[in-house]
């Protein structure tokens, strides 16, 4: 199910700031009884929940019969609010990592909304806290999934090169543009559906820029917003007008988001844009659609003449970029799996992050795998054993493996689990711009200071406003 949907409903209000980064163990950490496993793991593992120093809350396992190796594990989202029993369901959700004998170990994240840094100090503080009860494995890897992938991405730049603390990292179906353009998508979707739907706001409810998802006060829901879809376009019903079929077809081919993911896509670029413009930025806009040309429509001059136009503020597109963007200064080996047709993070992100790497001279750190699939959350286990054994078998020979490689060892797993082998390995994603519009001058925002950078390293290490 969706994460949007499944973890929570309305962003919350801005918390307060929580802890300081590197003050993450809590001094009871090595004495946490051990805690009920998910029933797939049961007799398996031995299973512990806590909650660290800023208030996130984390699930560790360790597999009775322990290679040794830890994949610590950043989750999706970003998510409305944490809650103690959800890194124990993703325990449950990635429970083949368990049973292929690594240990594992998620954070919660501090709070709920949007904050790459944030999510990356609390997940390598899950790291610390292992290591503390159960001593330093033999090899470490950090796995990112959806959000998560931009997460364990960050992180691998910004502690990846700490001396033992890392090894590899596992980026699936990973947005890995970074925050800065990686949501460019969801803020054509936004201007695109107001101009053909015109209710969200209402011409009778208090107007709002869109960039800005909803207001600050506004009291609507996820179920509110998904009303407001069914009443434009009639998605999910066998009976649709004429007018709400053709709101759907404008809508689907212009922003190029399948009609089976839209609700996600549109919630997220509600309650997400708020969070993060209202919460995180202070009320600053982060993003633009000034001088982009919208096509595929029944009627693209219309639409062009008459969608919202607004640009970026710099100094909020910088702080986002700075958060979430990627540098590809990587020295560790990374693997990455993404289905060809994910509907809800479109495969060309790995296009963008292979192009990221290649900039900082370091793709060759990289391998990208792809499937037949058209699923953004539950590919294959059979796959997701396939793809943190190929991790570990690089990490322990030195060897890099090809795409076809780790495709022919699949097979291998899925005796086991049955889930299906459905790599294409001769498969390469076009450019990120041939999906996602490009915004013009959308590089041109004003570099930090060094200054500014000290500023920011003294911010709870999180980036934006936490």
């Amino acid at each position: 199910m969706p994460e949007v949907i499944r973890r929570g409903a309305v962003f919350g209000a801005l918390l307060a700031v929580l802890g300081t980064l590197g003050t993450a163990v809590p001094s009871q950490a090595s004495a946490t009884p051990p805690t009920a496993c998910p029933p797939t793991l049961a007799g398996k593992a031995t299973c512990y929940t806590g909650q660290d120093a800023n208030g996130a809350y984390y699930t560790m396992a360790v597999p009775k019969r322990w290679n040794r190796a830890l994949v610590v594990h950043a989750h999706g989202g970003p998510t409305a609010s944490i809650d103690p029993s959800d890194t124990t369901k993703d325990l449950a959700e990635w429970a083949v990592m368990v049973q292929e004998g690594y240990a594992w170990a998620a954070s919660s994240y501090r709070r709920g909304g949007y904050g790459v840094r944030m999510a990356a100090a609390d997940t390598d503080t899950v790291r610390r806290l292992f290591v503390e009860r159960f001593g330093r494995p033999d090899r470490t890897y950090v796995h990112g999934q959806s959000f998560g992938g931009n997460v364990a991405a960050k992180i691998a730049e910004t502690y990846g090169r700490e001396r033992g603390a890392y090894d590899g990292v596992l980026l699936t179906s990973g947005l890995l543009a970074g925050g800065s353009r990686g949501y460019d998508h969801r803020v054509d979707l936004r201007v695109v559906y107001q101009y053909y739907c015109r209710n969200l706001p209402r011409p009778t409810e208090p107007q709002y820029p869109l960039w800005q998802g909803l207001p600050a006060d506004s009291t609507l829901t996820p179920d509110d917003v998904l009303a407001r879809l069914e009443e434009c376009t009639g998605i999910g019903s066998a009976n649709r007008t004429p007018s709400q079929q053709r709101n759907l077809d404008d809508i689907t081919a212009v922003t190029g988001i399948p009609e089976r993911s839209l609700p996600t896509h549109l919630q997220y670029a509600t309650f997400l844009f708020q969070d993060i413009a209202v919460n995180r930025l202070g009320g600053r806009n982060p993003f633009a659609t000034q001088g982009v040309r919208y096509t595929g429509s029944h009627d693209d001059s219309a639409l062009n003449a008459g969608v919202a136009r607004f640009a970026a503020d710099p100094t909020a597109r910088r702080d986002l970029s700075y958060d979430s963007d990627l540098t590809g200064q990587v020295s560790l080996p990374v693997l990455t799996l993404h289905a060809i047709d994910d509907p809800s993070v479109f495969v060309e992100h790995e296009a963008a992050y292979r192009a990221t790497l290649h900039g900082a001279g370091r793709d060759s750190h990289l391998v990208q795998t792809f499937t037949r699939e058209a699923g953004h959350d539950g590919l294959s286990v059979s796959e997701y054993a396939t793809s943190i054994a190929a991790l570990d078998d690089w990490v322990r020979t030195g060897r890099k493996p090809a795409p076809s490689s780790i495709a022919e060892s699949c097979g291998a797993f899925d005796r086991t689990y049955e889930g299906g082998c459905f790599y294409d390995p001769g498969y390469r994603p076009s450019a990120y711009c041939s999906r996602v519009r490009p915004r013009p001058g959308g590089a041109g925002w004003p570099a930090m200071t060094a200054a500014q950078e000290r500023t920011w390293s003294r911010i709870d290490g999180v980036g934006i406003a936490p």
